[in-house]
């Protein structure tokens, strides 16, 4: 029973260990659009120079959107740029959008799933167990 227990109050201090993480990340995160935009490149695997093809805008462009000095594009640029990465303008430029175009790209379970990336198959594990728990609770 002291083996389960133990193991038991692992598990629950694991667990309050990834939300807090999973907090402080989201805490200081800045969502302008640059960062959106390098997240979005991250997220998808992109360089630059893939989304100015898919885009047919300018690498030199794209850089200027991403530099230090970087700048809000024009509407019509930004609707290009969402467009070609699967988002809405709005998400793009806030971090936000009242209308998901897809529940995966809601910005709380990419957070998830850029954490759950870097655990090992243990804790991916414990968090996949946890996530049953809690779906069950809400059937109840």
């Amino acid at each position: 029973m002291r083996y389960f227990i133990y193991h038991y109050t692992l598990f629950i201090i694991n667990i309050k260990l990834k939300i807090l993480q999973l907090r402080y990340f989201c805490l200081t995160m800045n969502t302008d659009f640059k960062d959106n935009l390098r997240a979005e490149l991250d997220y998808h695997g992109l360089t630059v120079k893939e989304l100015s093809a898919k885009t047919g805008i300018p690498k030199g462009t794209l850089d200027g959107y991403l530099g230090q000095r970087a700048s809000m594009p024009p509407v019509d640029i930004a609707v290009k740029i969402a467009g070609a990465l699967g988002i809405t303008v709005e998400y793009l430029i806030t971090g936000q959008d009242g209308k998901k175009k897809d529940k995966l790209l809601d910005h709380n379970i990419r957070t998830i799933i850029q954490i759950l990336l870097d655990l090992n198959d243990k804790d991916i594990e414990t968090i996949l167990g946890l996530a049953r728990v809690l779906k069950d609770q809400q059937k109840e």
